[in-house]
């Protein structure tokens, strides 16, 4: 029931962002809705603030064989432009079907709607056909809140799903660009995107990317190798010890005949010898004491 009245909500949304033209008269005082109409497809124009950047070429060629055998059932959604011609709010996949399919001319639906309705729009009709990877929708979410004004809840709302959905996605951007270049080329999930995210530096996300397309990793093991990586670097780094300490050591220990550790800090530190029983403590009192 949750998820259909999550479906629900978002076709209110675009609906909500697209209201109803306000009728315009008619000759003889009537008034009638604006309809759909064809507009040569040289006409239309890519809308600038497009949220999807990538576009199947298998995917469109298959809709372009479909346009060239029954035509394109529904308008395209545009809004007029300063100079001349038509931008495109929703419907550029099918548009560039249409180019693909030597169409002249498509039909069309005018709206007249403001930089940021028309992207809201975009987003929305986007999300309803879930045409947009992973990244596309965080980058959309992300330029709501940059450029519109837009909270995270907001943009849950408007999207008809739960902020929590808004978050995650928002997460994805914190990936370093090659581990980002894998989800949208659909080398990685992403699962497998917020997987990595536990693993704290830039570095070992990238590492870790490599290896679970290499290998092949689940979810679920890029997520444990991921919190391992995280907790070996909050471990304590043991400095590496000098040359000159490392050499003193192996002196000491071929001379006392056990095991001696030397800690140094700037000339100053302390020795510490192993010994493993206690007739090889008392032989090594009698070195360094001198037999009672």
């Amino acid at each position: 029931m949750a998820d259909s009245s999550k479906r629900r909500a978002l076709g209110r949304g675009l609906d909500a962002l697209l209201p109803t033209a306000p009728a315009k008269p008619a000759e003889g005082g009537s008034s009638e809705a604006p309809t759909a109409f064809f507009a040569p497809i040289e006409e239309l124009h890519p809308n600038r603030q497009q949220p999807r950047t990538r576009f199947d070429d298998e995917a469109l060629d298959e809709l372009a064989a479909s346009l060239k055998e029954i035509g394109m059932l529904e308008p395209i959604l545009v809004r007029r432009r300063a100079r001349s011609g038509y931008e495109i709010v929703a419907g550029e996949r099918r548009w560039r079907a249409a180019q693909r399919a030597a169409l002249r001319e498509v039909p069309v639906f005018v709206r007249e709607l403001s930089e940021e309705k028309a992207f809201e729009a975009a987003l929305v009709e986007n999300l309803q056909r879930e045409d947009l990877n992973p990244l596309e929708t965080a980058r959309a979410y992300q330029r709501l809140l940059d450029e519109h004004g837009h909270t995270a809840e907001s943009v849950a709302k408007l999207i008809g799903k739960d902020r929590s959905t808004v978050a995650n996605a928002l997460r994805l951007l914190k990936l370093p660009e090659s581990v980002i270049d894998r989800i949208e080329s659909r080398e990685l999930s992403e699962g497998h995107g917020r997987a990595l995210l536990s693993a704290g530096s830039a570095a070992a996300m990238e590492k870790l990317a490599r290896e679970a397309v290499a290998k092949g990793w689940s979810v679920r093991e890029t997520e444990r190798r991921a919190r391992a990586a995280a907790q070996e670097a909050k471990a304590p780094k043991v400095k590496e010890k000098s040359a000159n300490v490392r050499d003193l050591e192996e002196r000491l220990t071929r001379r006392l005949g056990t095991r001696v550790a030397v800690a140094d800090r700037k000339g100053k530190g302390h020795l510490q010898v192993s010994f493993s029983s206690y007739d090889e403590l008392d032989r090594l009192l009698d070195i360094f004491f001198g037999k009672a």
